[in-house]
């Protein structure tokens, strides 16, 4: 997932006087993070640009590939008695890595800056998962969007984006009458679940709570799930194209973009690939909240964020502070999330200027607070722990690829491979 455009937008923060209080210190740290190619490494090599701009001395070490691997590096550093100062991770892990004892203490920083009166409350128990602020969330993604080429909407006869799975399955018979395909994909297992994720999430809230949340065995293998998987089997077998397998995620885009497929259902680093491709929100896409059976706003949250491990070095603690305070302030948040398509983490940011989808997603995400629907990302890395969650993906996507493959023994599958990492 590459947003293209974060490079050039961040490069042109001014941060000189984000971080004044360091006037005295020695600030340094060293990021443990996996953004090793394209835009996200450019990304953090601008974030380490804000950081010596403002007197520190920036070290970082990225790991190729997995979340897995991150983790393995993460482990053996602190195992040999070397935790890293900051480390990019999500979701569970943070808490897991919070009960070892080895997480620094941010609540001095976040009670200073007011971080529990601004950060999205679902972020909360994320960022600190005992009480204490372990952790400084960059953004919020929303992962429930539906984007629509407006060209081949009109050449189907398609007038608006459905807002439910029974008009979504209408309008993608359109499509398909009209000779085209209805939904752009990508040959990845996190696309595979991000789809997955958000038929459950449209049909069945409470079950998405159950199983991907809590990761309630009965939920996984529940005739809820059946269903979705059903609704999965026909957008595959019949809305999607043959020629998925070795698709990459630019070329599943495009095809939404240029009017090959009607659809695309993905989170919205798309704003950031659309904008960078020369596409503009209203006359070649649109978007809307992904469909959903209950009639609500509705929000599923992703977020990137940065963990900070005890040092015993002083110069390694100022970097921590002085990091954390780069991450959370207004002008880091504004023009890091303008260009990368999702919205910032401080609910107290006026999105003027924003595209007109992510301005869209702010609002969703506080009527979504509101009506009690917002929940985080199991396809993400949000909610369980990643040796779950892989159990799923993996039974998700062998779904995709295995045409006989029953919506009953999906469901079955995916809840005894999760059952065997208990």
């Amino acid at each position: 997932m590459r947003r293209r455009s974060l490079v050039a937008a961040v490069g042109s923060l001014l941060c000189a006087a984000l971080m004044a209080s360091a006037a005295s210190a020695e600030p340094k740290t060293n990021l443990l993070h996996q953004w090793s190619t394209g835009s996200d490494a450019d990304a953090v090599a601008k974030l380490g640009e804000l950081f010596k701009a403002a007197g520190g001395t920036w070290e970082q070490t990225s790991i190729a590939g997995h979340t897995a691997n991150t983790l393995a590096k993460l482990r053996a550093d602190v195992v040999a008695g070397n935790a890293p100062p900051a480390v990019q991770l999500k979701g569970p892990e943070i808490a897991e890595w919070n009960d070892t004892g080895k997480t620094a203490n941010l609540d001095a920083l976040a009670g200073e800056e007011g971080w529990d009166k601004v950060v999205a409350p679902e972020l909360l128990p994320v960022m600190k998962p005992k009480g204490s602020w372990v952790a400084a969330p960059m953004n919020i993604h929303r992962i429930n969007w539906i984007w629509g080429s407006t060209k081949a909407m009109t050449k189907a006869g398609i007038t608006d984006l459905p807002k439910n799975w029974s008009e979504f399955n209408a309008d993608c018979d359109k499509v398909v009458a009209a000779g085209l395909i209805c939904i752009a994909h990508l040959s990845q297992d996190w696309s595979d679940a991000t789809v997955f994720e958000n038929v459950v999430y449209g049909q069945d809230i409470d079950l998405f709570r159950k199983a991907f949340v809590e990761g309630n065995v009965d939920a996984l293998r529940s005739p809820g799930m059946i269903k979705a998987f059903d609704q999965f089997r026909l957008m595959v077998s019949k809305y999607m194209d043959k020629g998925i397998s070795g698709r990459d995620y630019d070329a599943a885009s495009n095809m939404m973009a240029n009017g090959q497929a009607a659809f695309f259902i993905m989170g919205d680093w798309e704003v950031g690939t659309l904008t960078a491709a020369g596409f503009k929100q209203g006359q070649d896409y649109v978007c809307a909240q992904a469909p959903t059976d209950w009639g609500k706003p509705g929000f599923i949250l992703n977020s990137d964020s940065v963990v900070f491990f005890t040092q015993k070095d002083q110069d390694y603690i100022d970097g921590q502070k002085l990091l954390a305070h780069l991450i959370m302030s207004k002008d880091f948040q504004t023009i890091f999330n303008k260009a990368k398509g999702s919205i910032p983490a401080r609910l107290d940011i006026t999105l003027d200027g924003f595209n007109p989808c992510q301005q869209k997603s702010q609002e969703d995400l506080k009527a979504s607070i509101e009506a009690g629907t917002l929940v985080r990302s199991m396809a993400h890395n949000m909610t369980v722990l990643q040796k779950f969650r892989g159990a799923m993906m993996e039974t998700i996507t062998e779904f995709v690829n295995t045409p006989d493959m029953s919506s009953s023994d999906a469901a079955n599958a995916m809840a005894d491979a999760v059952q065997a990492q208990m």
